[in-house]
């Protein structure tokens, strides 16, 4: 059974995951491109991180961070660090954490959550993920600028209007 629940991105086995997503974010992207966060960032106040683990054995990791409201304060989450280790990959468990973390952002009353990818061909099967999930490209949002190396995402997760 997966259990997917609120863990500490300083532990060891997670910890070891996310150096393996920096290494390969930099092995695909140019570094100003790299938008991944380290162990430490995904430790601040305003990121919520999750992993799935199956007999206590770590296989994906995710975040949620919340973005400042805008003027007319509407509030945003971005999806961070999303990333399934080798051996737990085709399994469907970055979906079940994606659905984990959403959930998370509507029942905070989000309107939209974001995040970013990159556009090379290591990162299709991520964005086919999103796609399925509901994502739709959008401009650059929070600080983010255009570049050619980045996909920028999101989901509107305002509930839907009754007529």
């Amino acid at each position: 059974m997966i259990d997917i629940s609120l863990d500490d991105p300083a532990r060891d086995d997670v910890r070891q995951l996310l150096e393996e997503h920096l290494a390969d974010m930099y092995a695909t992207s140019p570094a100003e491109s790299v938008h991944a966060l380290d162990h430490s960032a995904l430790s601040g106040p305003d990121i919520t991180f999750w992993t799935a683990r199956e007999d206590g054995v770590l296989l994906a990791c995710g975040a949620l961070k919340e973005l400042p409201a805008a003027e007319n304060g509407t509030r945003e989450g971005e999806l961070k660090s999303m990333r399934t280790a080798v051996g737990a990959r085709g399994r469907g468990i970055a979906g079940l954490l994606l659905a984990t973390i959403t959930d998370e952002a509507r029942s905070r009353g989000f309107a939209r959550l974001c995040l970013e990818t990159g556009s090379e061909d290591y990162f299709a099967a991520a964005r086919r993920l999103y796609l399925r999930h509901g994502f739709t490209e959008c401009p650059p949002f929070a600080d983010y600028t255009l570049d050619p190396n980045s996909v920028f995402m999101s989901l509107d997760l305002a509930p839907a209007a009754v007529s």
